[in-house]
This record gives C-alpha cells, sequence and structure tokens, in this order.
C-alpha cells in the first residue's frame, strides 16, 4: 500500500517523512500491553497496579456540588480567556496561607488547563532554535518536548542518589550555560520523591541570576510533602525575580480529570504566559475554575489527601522491606522510587529495572514503572484503588506473598 500524499509532510518535530512507521513503543504502552498479557494469562489472579499515576478518589462531594451549580449559571456559559479574578484570587489566598507568598492576583497568577499544558506553553515564551533548556532526569519530558519543537535542545540533569537527588548545577559546562535560557525543576521530586531545601532553591536563585536563566518550578505535588512544611520555591528571596512556579490541583486536591492549575510568580512571565496561552486556548470552563477556586479555600482538602497517601506510602515502604528492597519514606509525592531488583534467586538476571518491570507484571501481575535515566530504579505508586485501610491492609499482604514467593536479588 503506497504511503498517503501527506506522508511527506509532517513535521521533523515528529518524525517527518517517517511519522507513524517507527517500531519504538512508548514506556507506558509498553506496560499497558504487559498488562494486558498478565490478565489473559491469568486470569484469576488480581493485578495490583501500582504503576497508575493518579488520585483514586473522586473530588470531595462539596466541590462536586459547586460545579453542578455553576454549570446552570448563564453567566459562566462564555470563554473564560485568560481567567476569572475568583480563582486567581483563592490561588493568593492559597499561596500565602499555606506558603507565606505574597501574589498580587490580578498580574502574578494565571489559571491553566491543568499543568502540563503550562509547561508545554512556557518554552515558548523563551525557546528560539539554538537555545537550551536545563532539565532534571528522570522526570516529567513536557517542557524538554516542546523545547525541541521550537528548535532548542534539552540538556538532562541527572538526580542521583549520591547527590540526594538534586541536580549538579556546578558541573553544568560554562558553553552550555552561555546558550541555557530555562532550567525546569521538580521539587516534590516526580518521581524521586525528593523535596527541597531552602538552601537548594536559594542556590536556585543564585545560579539564574548569575548565568540570566528563568527558572520554572514545577509544583505539581506540593502539598504531598510529608518532611517538614510544604516549600514554595516564591518563598525564597528573590524567586520571583527569576521565575515562576507551576501548581495544579490535580494531586492535592483530587482534581485529575478536571484539568485545573496555574502559574504564579514573577509578573512579566506571567504576562508572557499570558500572551502565549491566549493564542492556544479560550481559557478553562468557568465553572470549573469557580469550583477549584471553593476547593482552594478550604484546607482540610489537602490535608486529608496528604494523610491518605502518607499512610499508604508507610506501609508500602514497610512491606518493600520486609521483601528485601533497600526504600525509605519519600519526603513527597505519592511516589516511591526505589533501586531495581538485579535479578531472581535462581531464575533469570535483569539489565535493568525496565526488565525487573516487565517480569514483575508478567510473572507477578505486580505493576510498576521502570526508570533506567539515572541508575535502575522502579517507581511504585500508591494511587491504586482501595476502598478503607483494611483493602489497602490486604493488598499489602498479597504483594508481600507474591514477591517472597520470587527471592528477588538486590546485587
Amino acid at each position: 500500500m503506497s504511503d498517503p500524499y501527506f506522508q511527506k509532510l509532517f513535521a521533523e518535530r515528529i518524525g517527518g517523512e517517517n511519522y507513524g512507521k517507527g517500531t519504538a513503543i512508548y514506556k507506558f504502552e509498553k506496560i499497558k500491553r504487559a498488562k494486558r498479557k498478565a490478565l489473559a494469562d491469568y486470569p484469576d489472579r488480581k493485578l495490583v497496579d501500582f504503576g497508575i499515576g493518579e488520585n483514586d478518589a473522586m473530588a470531595p462531594e462539596f466541590v462536586r456540588q459547586v460545579m453542578a451549580a455553576e454549570i446552570n449559571k448563564p453567566e459562566n456559559r462564555g470563554y473564560a480567556d485568560n481567567g476569572v479574578a475568583e480563582f486567581k484570587e483563592a490561588v493568593a489566598g492559597f499561596m500565602k496561607r499555606f506558603f507565606g507568598v505574597e501574589l498580587d492576583a490580578a498580574t502574578e497568577v494565571n489559571h491553566c488547563i491543568g499543568s502540563k499544558t503550562a509547561l508545554a506553553m512556557l518554552p515558548a515564551c523563551f525557546i528560539n532554535p539554538g537555545d537550551i533548556t536545563l532539565m532534571t532526569v528522570p522526570g516529567y519530558p513536557v517542557a524538554g518536548t516542546h523545547t525541541a519543537y521550537y528548535g532548542g535542545t534539552v540538556y538532562k540533569l541527572p538526580l542521583l542518589a549520591e547527590n540526594d537527588f538534586f541536580p549538579d548545577l556546578d558541573g553544568i559546562p560554562a558553553e552550555v550555560k552561555e546558550k541555557a535560557k530555562l532550567l525546569v525543576i521538580n521539587y516534590p521530586n516526580s518521581p524521586t520523591g525528593k523535596v527541597a531545601t531552602r538552601e537548594f532553591y536559594e542556590k536556585v536563585v543564585k545560579f539564574a541570576k548569575e548565568n540570566n536563566i528563568v527558572v520554572v518550578q514545577d509544583a505539581a505535588h506540593t502539598v504531598l510533602t510529608f518532611e517538614g512544611e510544604p516549600l514554595s520555591f516564591l518563598s525564597v528571596p528573590g524567586a520571583k525575580e527569576v521565575g515562576v512556579e507551576v501548581h495544579s490541583l490535580s494531586k492535592g486536591f483530587d482534581m485529575i480529570g478536571w484539568r485545573i492549575g496555574w502559574v504564579c510568580g514573577n509578573p512579566l512571565l506571567v504576562q508572557a504566559f499570558s500572551d502565549v496561552k491566549d493564542n492556544c486556548d479560550s481559557g478553562q470552563f468557568i465553572a470549573i475554575q469557580k469550583a477549584a477556586a471553593a476547593a482552594l479555600g478550604n484546607d482540610e482538602i489537602p490535608k486529608q489527601t496528604k494523610a491518605k497517601y502518607e499512610r499508604r506510602l508507610k506501609k508500602l515502604v514497610d512491606m518493600l522491606k520486609r521483601c528485601g528492597f533497600q526504600c525509605e519514606m519519600p519526603g513527597g509525592t505519592y511516589f516511591l522510587y526505589t533501586q531495581s531488583p538485579t535479578g531472581i534467586e535462581g531464575g533469570p538476571a535483569f539489565a535493568n529495572a525496565e526488565e525487573a518491570s516487565q517480569y514483575l507484571i508478567t510473572q507477578q501481575s505486580i505493576c510498576t514503572v521502570p526508570w533506567d535515566d539515572a541508575g535502575a530504579f522502579l517507581r511504585f505508586s500508591v494511587t491504586y484503588v482501595a476502598a478503607d485501610e483494611a483493602a489497602e491492609d490486604a493488598l499489602m499482604e498479597e504483594t508481600e506473598k507474591r514477591l517472597k514467593q520470587i527471592s528477588l536479588k538486590f546485587d
């Protein structure tokens, strides 16, 4: 069968004339296929899914009630463009209460249709062909993908255990710093679970000023902080001079599918984001913004969400330790990032985390996410579906039983 006439018209950024012909399989697609195989091969064995990266609970009932009421108001039917004042003011109040950060709701806050879209749009504000975005790995790739779309390149900053999962800013070559425009960081960090310190943020501010670089701090997991109090990048002196922070209601407020978050910080940077956003979308549905404003005004929501995932993580860590894993409670997020097993006693060896993850899925129906970007690690998520603590405990017991049956090796 011949190619369609438009085969040669695809942009190089997505593969050019070879688009759709590649055989490479995205990591999460491999996991989906392995899960389907496990379900087909072992239909009577429950799939234990630690791979899901989204909250298992619905948004609180009162938030849904606000949404239901706002849907029926005619004044909410139109385009939101760059957002409604009610949401921006709720953000400013939340940032003040949680982090002690003062924001001008009119000029230093704008909403986004989920933090993913903000991370996709921000490179458009800065990246020209030949420019560089500094990004930590492993991590969320969206800002890097869009950097490449605009002709820029990504310089990867590995998050290594020996560096306590902080990027080595001092080791960046001078020629890279000269071309760098953006530094994208993410704390509490997904997937490592590391939380930032004030000293680290102070170093980031100094680095940005010395090298004329804009900082984008992805704070999607910020309210899920278990080690100390939640810390905003913008609470550090000088941070608002060099960057913005991107927040989301997905993780801490159980609003994954609602697609609502915000960008806040330096007013000129927020304005640049807003101008790009104006040319990409017409704003999130106003009813969603107003429901989100109500959620931001209720501090019990993130408190309860944090407590649930902290409890689950403690159970997971204790169970995995009994099975041979060397792991500790993460400082934040609902992920546990732990060194991957190297094989099975009397069985196969694993060359990397992906092989270990595939074995666990296909042979034991235990789903994890592999990361081999900076060492071989597995990510366990505690967003599995469990109705109550008894169900959580039963899931831990079943997982422990399966893991102990195979005698994992950790060389």
